[in-house]
């Protein structure tokens, strides 16, 4: 499950776009954060997740965010600062087990085109002539259609699909997705099987093509409908720790993830009714070149932390699902699952460390010094988060769960190798 929230020039303080996106995925499913410089290709073909495409003369360079066993990315952005994320949603269009997943699509598109619009026409191309398909999970089985936020500097649009159908809007001010479809018939553009589809009375896309079941458990409308509010909020005054605040925010404070839910911006994984946890966030600030990604989960458990193509990452070795503590994923992770089982007891505290700390760097990052590279900036941020993870270690004293709870928490930490 995820979040994706937009904020356009006219939207925001500063006058820059604002992208945002948590990518919600199985709790042991570790994500790569990565820079990947522009690249020239002799190769005809390149091989997705599952299936194989054309590959292109050259690819632009992008950086993302991506579980550690997919080819594409959850979310990311290029060199031009155009940004893209997918969501999952859940419609009535029987998608195939092999095929080209939303992920996929994301980074084919940032790796080949430009700008908002032009990516936008590259997607739906795909879909149209492709489709899309494939397991969404490592784990156990997930077919799913999607949605995308794309944006540039200029202009943001939203595009939802089921299976072969899309409709896409043009985002004026504010807007956000989560896994339940939003367009009615209020698109700019849309695919000629949605057009004929709408030369029926009261057609909308949303109602017309969702599956109400698993929508409905997933509560992506509940969850949109509280991301959408709290952008209208502040419209005209949104800020990049604005943002923040929102990625970390929990439906009811004050939080214990044993009573998280499935409606929760920060989602804490929960078992069966709430299996996917928040594995990795980013914030972009489209026309700048720093883009603020946590490369860990829990945003509010975590710190943004600047990312920049010419900065690129600190060294860490690739995750896996399994625990390794050379990857920093991974040694963060262990630190938020031993910080979980006593999160009320420390939150408090720890919160004011973590915004005291982040604002910190955000303010390092906007005064950056001429004898100081990006990539001393990143090392340095990357390097202050683990020295307020290692201070918060030695502080808390290990909680219990419930039983219920603490099984399941007991068996995901054993499949991952962690005790």
């Amino acid at each position: 499950m995820c979040d994706i929230l937009v904020a356009t020039p006219k939207a925001t303080e500063e006058k820059v776009m604002l992208f945002a996106k948590n990518s919600d995925r199985d709790p042991n499913e570790a994500q790569i954060l990565e820079v990947i410089p522009r690249q020239k290709h002799e190769e005809e073909t390149v091989k997705l997740t599952y299936v194989e495409f054309s590959q292109v003369k050259e690819t632009y360079a992008v950086i993302l965010s991506r579980p550690w066993w997919v080819w594409g990315a959850e979310m990311g952005v290029n060199e031009f600062g155009l940004a893209i994320g997918n969501t999952a949603v859940f419609t009535r269009e029987k998608i195939p087990d092999k095929g080209i997943l939303g992920m996929d699509i994301v980074r084919l598109a940032l790796e080949r085109t430009k700008t908002s619009k032009e990516a936008l026409h590259f997607m739906v191309e795909v879909i149209e002539s492709y489709g899309q398909g494939g397991n969404g999970s490592y784990e156990h089985k997930l077919l799913y259609s999607n949605s995308f936020i794309i944006a540039d500097p200029k202009e943001a649009w939203v595009l939802e699909t089921a299976g072969k159908h899309w409709a896409a809007k043009k985002i004026e001010g504010v807007y956000s997705i989560s896994n339940a479809l939003t367009i009615d018939d209020d698109w700019d553009l849309a695919s000629e099987s949605v057009e004929n589809l709408a030369r029926k009375s009261n057609f909308s896309f949303a109602k017309h093509f969702s599956d109400r079941f698993y929508t409905h458990f997933a509560h992506g409308r509940e969850r949109r409908a509280f991301t959408y509010r709290k952008l209208k909020e502040r419209e005209g005054e949104i800020t990049l720790e604005y943002m923040m605040e929102i990625l970390r925010s929990h439906r009811f404070e004050p939080y214990s993830p044993e009573k998280g839910s499935m409606r929760d911006i920060c989602m804490h994984y929960g078992g069966l009714t709430r299996p996917s946890q928040t594995a990795s966030s980013q914030i972009s600030e489209l026309g700048k070149d720093v883009h603020w990604f946590t490369g860990t989960s829990l945003p509010c458990l975590s710190i943004f932390k600047p990312i920049s193509f010419e900065g690129g990452i600190p060294e860490s070795e690739t995750p896996t699902n399994r625990y390794n503590p050379k990857n920093y994923w991974w040694r963060i992770e262990k630190f938020h699952r031993l910080f979980q089982t006593n999160h009320q007891k420390y939150i408090g505290r720890f919160s004011e460390e973590r915004d005291e700390l982040q604002m910190e760097i955000i303010r390092r990052a906007r005064e950056v010094k001429e004898n100081e590279s990006p990539a001393e900036l990143t090392k340095w941020a990357f390097e202050r988060e683990k020295e307020l993870v290692e201070k918060w270690e030695k502080k808390i004293v290990e909680g219990k769960y419930s039983l219920v709870y603490g099984m399941r928490w007991k068996k995901e930490n054993q499949k991952a190798g962690l005790r």
